[in-house]
């Protein structure tokens, strides 16, 4: 029974980070689809080579992965993902007040590679960690590891302490392997059920003259549009948007009503890490060292054979 819960809280913590732009806090402000990244991807990472977060994190953002060039069977590495961004900048929350942004990351690992347990993570790297709580993506795709949603502003860097495998009790090679990185800064702007979130700017959806722009008691405004047939279109602006219309100002179809709040937005990276054999390192090792000898011989062998000649030149 206590197998089943943990995987259950880890399965649960897994599929936040796909969708953190949806829960723009940690709270009840806004719906959101804890479970859905599970449900809809086995594998977050499509054929195609896409991440699943750029479905609803529309914007691009730049993400950086370090991580070492190689690592020896069962060592503990650590991989950091960095996620910049303006910890000045706030985005608008799903009840339209404005709020800092939230981070979350994937890292999509070779297979035989996971989390490390915590027994094997050193005291530095629990300290950098401290809060961040990271899981397996599920209980079959341990080799994917999940964050967030957590606060931006004291995690634009988050390090993930993997675990490489060991081929002498896996099925794993000695070979070079593809690390793949997804981070998102800030909520998205489609939900996994296809409908738009507040965090969206609002185009007219006919051309004519703004007859109106009202605004409610609950911060939302209502635009009136007058079409060149004379009929008088209503558009709805939720809370946290700006107006950038007034009045008698003619609009064409599809332009701008408001500004865009969408300050976040997602990235991805790769990068490649080389499992390393220890023998592999020995026999290098050795072979340098006799190549190295090999040409101190030759050098001596050079002097000696010069001692001859000279000693052949004064006879």
């Amino acid at each position: 029974m206590k197998k089943q819960f943990t995987t259950l809280i880890s399965s649960l913590s897994g599929a936040l980070i796909l969708f953190s732009g949806v829960l723009p806090q940690l709270d009840n402000k806004a719906q959101a689809y804890p479970i859905y990244a599970q449900q809809a991807y086995a594998n977050p990472r499509e054929a195609n080579g896409r991440i699943a977060c750029a479905n609803c994190h529309l914007a691009q953002k730049p993400v950086m992965i370090e991580s070492p060039g190689s690592v020896l069977p069962d060592k503990v590495f650590e991989a950091v993902v960095k996620i910049p961004y303006d910890v000045n900048k706030k985005q608008v929350l799903g009840n339209g007040e404005k709020g800092p942004l939230n981070v979350g990351a994937v890292v999509i690992l070779p297979e035989g590679f996971k989390l490390a347990p915590p027994s094997r993570i050193s005291s530095e790297v629990k300290a950098k960690n401290k809060g961040v709580y990271i899981s397996p993506y599920s209980s079959k795709a341990e080799n994917i590891l999940v964050v967030g949603p957590i606060l931006g502003d004291k995690n634009r860097e988050i390090t993930f302490p993997v675990l490489a495998p060991d081929p002498a009790t896996s099925n794993v090679k000695f070979l070079k392997y593809p690390i793949y990185v997804g981070a998102n800064r800030g909520r998205g702007q489609i939900n996994p059920n296809g409908e738009k979130t507040n965090n969206n700017v609002i185009l007219s959806s006919v051309a004519g003259q703004v007859t109106a722009v009202n605004e409610n008691s609950n911060g939302s405004y209502d635009i009136s549009i007058k079409g060149g047939d004379g009929s008088i279109t209503d558009q709805k602006v939720p809370k946290g948007l700006t107006v950038n219309v007034k009045p008698g100002q003619f609009v064409n179809k599809e332009a701008l009503l408001t500004n865009d709040p969408n300050v976040g937005g997602f990235g991805q990276s790769e990068t490649e890490i080389v499992l390393q054999n220890s023998g592999r390192i020995v026999g290098y090792l050795l072979f340098c060292l006799a190549i190295l000898l090999c040409q101190i011989f030759l050098v001596i062998k050079k002097k000696q054979f010069e001692k001859v000649q000279a000693v052949e030149m004064n006879f």
